[in-house]
């Protein structure tokens, strides 16, 4: 890499205050002369880029160096790639925020886990106490305290209980209703029906009298009837022998 000429103090503005102020008391500001401020930038880009090649070669670090002018003139150096140089330092800014992302999220976490883990040993206690156990621990303060939390479930579950009591019995009234009405309707239909099959019997054909219909059927008689006729003939018909024939004169 070629530098550019270097500039002797002679030659540089700045010497003769250099001189006055002494080696190192320089007061850094903007030059506000233009022509001065030019020669400044020369020499200390050209001072830069030197000190940048000699920690490179010195220290073998990889090194890159960006300047860019007033005008917007771009120098630069590196002694791998500028590009390659860029990407790497990318990558080091991600996995330096990643890194201190998770570190983050970890602290986050445990934090929350220890945060649980103490509100689950609490309800664990409050599930004792309530149960009656671990009462040792309470003071009478506590457990006038614990025994008004239990009156106050106690009675927001009776509540509770009756309301769905008196639901399911509102439930059962207004089923039983419904089963009434369909059981009327029922009957309603039935005795529909028997009266249709009835009034059509009457206006079939061949029916039978009212004297008939009067009639009780055959299997409605008493079975003991027709004994009783029988043993009644046979007696008749022994009278009937006995009894001398009568002769013609």
């Amino acid at each position: 890499m070629e530098f550019p000429k270097q500039i002797t103090p002679a030659d540089d503005p700045e010497s003769s205050s250099q001189k006055k102020l002494g080696r190192g008391k320089i007061e850094i500001k903007r030059i506000e002369n233009t022509t001065n401020r030019q020669v400044t930038f020369c020499k200390r880009r050209n001072g830069l880029l030197k000190k940048a090649y000699e920690l490179s070669v010195l220290c073998d670090a990889e090194v890159a160096l960006i300047v860019f002018s007033t005008r917007g003139r771009l120098y630069e150096y590196a002694n791998n790639s500028v590009r390659a140089t860029i990407e790497r330092y990318k990558k080091a800014c991600d996995s330096s925020n990643t890194g201190s992302v998770t570190e983050a999220n970890v602290q986050f976490y445990q934090q929350e886990a220890s945060k649980l883990r103490r509100q689950i040993r609490e309800i664990q206690n409050s599930n004792r106490h309530i149960l009656g156990e671990a009462l040792s621990t309470l003071n009478v303060k506590e457990l006038k305290n614990l025994e008004g939390r239990l009156e106050k479930g106690i009675s927001r579950i009776r509540s509770k209980k009756n309301e769905m009591l008196f639901a399911e019995i509102e439930y059962m009234q207004k089923r039983e209703i419904e089963l009434q009405n369909h059981n009327n309707f029922l009957r309603a239909k039935i005795a529909e029906n028997d009266r249709a099959q009835q009034q059509q019997a009457n206006m079939m054909p061949g029916t039978s009298s009212a004297y008939d219909q009067s009639m009780p059927p055959p299997q409605s008689y008493d079975r003991s009837f027709l004994p009783v006729i029988l043993e009644s003939n046979h007696h008749y018909n022994r009278q009937g022998q006995n009894q001398t024939p009568l002769q013609l004169v």
